[in-house]
């Protein structure tokens, strides 16, 4: 589950030994440490979550060039709620600004974005270029970039089931038919794939109320490179590590 952070092998071979026809379908990502990266250079909280932009742009690039089919990055947690005002006032306004600079070269890229998590307590101003930004690239068949705004894993849950009391209620759901197919169709996402890889940067062994449902068998690899400092070569060596696993599903290893 570590990552492997060496520096002998470069970013172009790499990327070379990564085999296409093994690659993961959906990697979701924990973009963790840009409180850290700026308490480290002492600078304010809000200037790690700028730095983390090329974090962003970067692992968009590698994915989409690579032919990742979706991505999934925890941007804002339902727990962030909890942070000082004006820090989550900042983010707000930055998450907005990042999308709206992003959308003409996500949008030559042919990459689908989709907002994932709860809309209420978003700004308006927010919604709107989240929507507008679904809209414009709705028809893109590059890779599918989900931005985790506003998202909780339990909460997802527990909307999902709310939703199926309501349909019992309703008559037009036995409770006998609320199988783990029934309450995955009324997640926000269902049409997407669950994750197959799980990135954490920052080093934390922990899952932080990101997909729980989702990443029921996902490979979790986790690095203790800050946000802010994550590039294409940790990309490639996540996927390299990926690579490297048999994934068993709860069964056993192949038998010769």
């Amino acid at each position: 589950m570590a990552a492997n952070v060496t520096n002998e092998v470069s970013e172009e071979e790499l990327l070379a030994a990564l085999d296409p026809a093994r690659l993961p379908q959906h990697i979701a990502v924990i973009m963790d440490g840009n409180g850290r990266w700026a308490k480290q250079r002492a600078l304010p909280r809000i200037e790690g979550h700028r730095a983390s932009m090329q974090s962003i742009r970067e692992t968009v690039t590698a994915c989409s060039d690579i032919g990742i089919r979706y991505l999934t990055l925890y941007a804002f947690s339902t727990e962030n709620w909890s942070r000082p005002e004006d820090e989550v006032a900042a983010l707000m306004v930055l998450i907005e600004h990042a999308v709206r600079a992003q959308v003409p070269e996500l949008h030559e890229k042919r990459v689908r974005v989709l907002h994932l998590g709860r809309r209420s307590g978003l700004p308006e101003s927010l919604l709107r270029t989240l929507d507008e930004t679904a809209a414009l690239t709705a028809a893109n068949t590059g890779l599918t970039l989900q931005l985790a705004i506003n998202y909780g894993g339990r909460q997802e849950i527990a909307d999902a089931a709310r939703e199926a009391a309501q349909a019992v209620r309703a008559g037009t759901l036995q409770p006998e038919e609320i199988t783990e197919e029934e309450l995955s169709r009324r997640l926000y996402r269902p049409e997407t794939p669950d994750p197959d890889l799980l990135i954490r940067t920052g080093g934390d062994l922990r899952v932080s109320n990101y997909m729980l449902w989702e990443i029921a068998y996902a490979e979790m690899w986790v690095t203790p490179r800050l946000w802010p400092d994550f590039r294409k070569r940790d990309v490639y060596l996540a996927l390299a590590d990926f690579q490297g696993r048999q994934r068993r599903f709860g069964g056993v290893d192949d038998v010769a």
